[in-house]
């Protein structure tokens, strides 16, 4: 009898391929076994005699086969397996394609379960393709009533499972019924009390009935509970992180208030109320002696970057060092340019650091231990010469800024490493590579990340082991944190998701931010789009064209960036310098491409969604979608953000061939609403959460079986999770936290 450690290739019928295949799902003990719920269900239960069968209804028939054989089908040059099955009140056709090993495992006489949808032609109904299983006993005539046998694929509520392309939903629900006597070992850690109050079953219960349901009662009991678990530790986590990390040591950075005047008075715009507010929340917490952990959440344009640029500044000013961490090497550039200009005037240096230098590290190391002797035009090249080599080459190339940050030029890899490590560099901009690599701060003051607002404690663990502890106290300091998100969820969501962090919310738009006009065109419209693209091209503008793939794919029937990059250049603008950028580029041909288009070498950028975020290119006006039905309106709303950045009257066009009455509605509201927070509400109404924020980037939490519709239970376990929050009374709770996230409690 497996146990939750049992790996799942001491399982029956696991052998090394099917242990692949498990590992591509995360599957590697009887345990994660377990924890794979379905993704649906299919409802079989219906157990309905032959002579009451109608078409499109998923039914089980329960009967004898009386034929069965393997036919070639001379159309499609497959193999049928056609079986007549009946039982006392009449008889069925079956039928399988491609499935000739079915006669060796069904017997004429045998006694089966058919589970499927029932088809009706000329030739009257038939089931195709229905799963099946044969009934234990031979007595059991089919008759239209239930079998004592307990069944897993057929004549129940069958639990769909989310798999490999080479592991079968029947190779999975046996190796997960299999594992079920393991539940034993399994402790319930939520108090009695909670369940009572919330009438939840237990978590053995729950685990066997969802995946295996007895009726679909018993099935929203099972998600009901296992829900609840799932959003009730994810409001401790949070809560936990925040008692962590203010129970540790930070800088008392003083706000500065004649340098932030300086600044402020230096911008070229005015500041809003919402800006002004945010970045006096983020200065007083970071005069605290424990972490500031805050959260600000601005719509597109908003102007988040200049609150944290006020407080980078303030940070550099008490003599500590700031980091800016990005998702991606575009948007680490872009965060780069722009504090360049904001501190131009100021005696201020700024790096940037990204995951090339590792990529290069490894490279270059590789050829050093295959051949010690690597030469360049016949000489033996020493490890100093090679690693200088290398810097030539580009290979370890970043910006880096001296005197007063005016000039900049490239800077080898341990130079630049040298130079943080000695507060020579004041700001550091970058992507994981400043919690990935062997990054030294003399004292880093204040984090800041952009769009991965779910910052843990392990990360923010790894940059404060990235100072260097000072003599007098022989410690360091975790750095104040602030994440940036454009991401527009609901204000109450938020606050529900993010327990741990402090929002600061930013709604008020610039002065001078001019209203994108944004149109649904239909198709016998495009030219006259094309024609009003060539006049906004002439006057000296550019255009963003986006599309959702890479890639033709007659599936999909998408547009594609190369197939879009075909036409415009060879049918509409075949006179006008078109460039394609996508997530499969080199980062140095995304870096050229990126410097072309700002300095108006290109006039039309064809893209994924890789300038979703972070792209500043105020000369472009026009931002057009192919495909628009097929993004989110959140998603839509972060494209259109990437024009209107000057005073130049921008649009965003919206093209769709194929969009229903619903899809339509959505891009009709695009067009009439231009705030990402009503949008994002309309989007949850109009979608449903696993549609808006299923695969959005990673600062949404990692739900198994919950989704963020859940709201009313999201409020729940926020109110529970307030009741228990001194765990050394909850020891099974407390041991359940360690176990699932000991990251967070190293």
């Amino acid at each position: 009898m497996p146990s939750l450690s049992t790996p799942a290739i001491k399982l029956s019928r696991v052998g090394l391929t099917v242990q692949r295949q498990l590992k591509k799902l995360g599957i590697n003990t009887v345990n994660d076994l377990l924890l794979h719920y379905p993704s649906r269900y299919e409802d079989y239960s219906c157990l309905i005699p032959i002579s009451r069968l109608s078409a499109s209804k998923a039914v089980t028939v329960c009967g004898r086969i009386e034929l069965i054989a393997n036919k070639r089908s001379p159309v499609k040059r497959t193999i049928v397996t056609e079986a007549l099955v009946a039982d006392k009140t009449g008889a069925i056709k079956v039928v399988w394609f491609n499935q000739p090993f079915l006669i060796r495992n069904l017997k004429i006489g045998d006694n089966i379960f058919l589970s499927g949808k029932i088809d009706a032609d000329y030739y009257g109904m038939q089931m195709t393709s229905p799963a099946y299983e044969k009934i234990a006993s031979s007595s059991q005539r089919g008759s239209g009533t239930s079998s004592a046998q307990e069944t897993t694929h057929t004549a129940r509520i069958v639990p769909v499972y989310p798999v490999t392309e080479k592991l079968t939903q029947k190779q999975l629900r046996f190796l997960i019924k299999t594992s079920l006597p393991a539940i034993k070992e399994i402790t319930d850690w939520l108090p009695m009390e909670i369940k009572k109050e919330l009438n939840l079953i237990d978590l053995t219960t729950a685990l066997k009935q969802i995946h295996f349901p007895d009726s679909l009662t018993q099935l929203q009991s099972a998600q009901q509970r296992l829900k609840f678990d799932e959003l009730f530790l994810l409001q401790l986590q949070a809560r936990q992180i925040k008692h962590l990390v203010q129970n540790q040591p930070a800088y008392s950075i003083g706000f500065n208030q004649t340098s932030t005047q300086k600044f402020i008075r230096q911008l070229p715009f005015k500041l809003t109320s919402d800006q002004r507010k945010a970045a006096w929340d983020i200065l007083r917490d970071m005069e605290k002696t424990h972490p500031m952990n805050r959260l600000l959440e601005g719509d597109v344009g908003s102007g988040k970057t200049v609150v944290a640029a006020i407080a980078i500044l303030n940070t550099v000013i008490n003599g500590y060092q700031a980091a800016l961490m990005a998702p991606t090497e575009i948007l680490a550039q872009q965060h780069f340019e722009t504090l360049k200009m904001l501190f131009k005037d100021w005696d201020i240096n700024i790096g940037l650091l990204t995951r090339r230098f590792r990529q290069e590290n490894k490279k270059t190391k590789k050829q050093e231990n295959k051949n010690d002797k690597t030469n360049l035009n016949g000489q033996t090249i020493s490890q100093k010469d090679k690693a200088m080599l290398a810097s030539r080459q580009g290979w370890l190339a970043s910006p880096f800024l001296t005197e007063g940050a005016r000039q900049g030029g490239p800077c080898p890899y341990g130079e630049l490493l040298e130079k943080i490590q000695k507060n020579e560099i004041q700001i550091v901009v970058g992507t994981h590579a400043l919690v990935e690599e062997k990054v030294q701060f003399a004292q880093l003051g204040l984090a800041i990340v952009d769009e991965q607002h779910r910052f843990g404690v392990e990360q923010r663990t790894k940059l404060r082991n990235n100072v260097i502890p000072s003599e007098a106290e022989g410690k360091s300091h975790y750095p104040h944190f602030l994440s940036l998100t454009a991401t527009p969820i609901p204000r109450s969501l938020s606050l529900i998701l993010y327990g741990e962090l402090d929002v600061s919310l930013i709604q008020e738009m610039p002065q001078g931010r001019q209203k994108i006009l944004t149109y649904l065109v239909p198709p016998e419209k495009r030219n006259k789009a094309y024609n009003f693209i060539r006049q906004e091209i002439n006057k000296g503008r550019q255009v963003f064209v986006i599309c959702p793939l890479i890639n033709p794919s007659d599936k999909l029937g998408f547009k594609s960036v190369t197939a879009e990059y075909e036409k415009l250049t060879k049918n509409i603008f075949p006179d006008l310098k078109i460039a394609v950028m996508h997530g499969r580029l080199k980062a140095a041909e995304k870096k050229k491409i990126m410097e072309d288009t700002r300095e108006n070498k290109i006039n039309i950028l064809i893209s994924t969604s890789v300038i979703e975020v972070g792209i500043d290119i105020p000369n472009a006006t026009i931002m057009m979608i192919e495909g628009a039905d097929r993004f989110g309106l959140a998603q839509l709303h972060q494209f259109r953000g990437r024009v209107g950045r000057s005073e130049h009257k921008s649009y965003c066009l919206l093209f769709t061939e194929n969009a229903g009455q619903k899809g339509l509605e959505r891009l009709r509201y695009l067009e009439q609403t231009n705030n990402g927070f009503e949008l994002a509400e309309k989007d949850l109404q109009m979608r449903g959460p696993g549609e808006v924020y299923g695969t959005l980037q990673s600062g949404l939490p990692d739900l198994k079986i919950a989704t963020l519709g859940d709201v009313e239970l999201l409020k729940t376990a926020r109110k529970q999770a307030e009741r228990v929050m001194d765990l050394e009374k909850y020891p099974l709770i407390q041991e359940k936290l360690k176990s699932l996230n000991k990251k967070y409690l190293e």
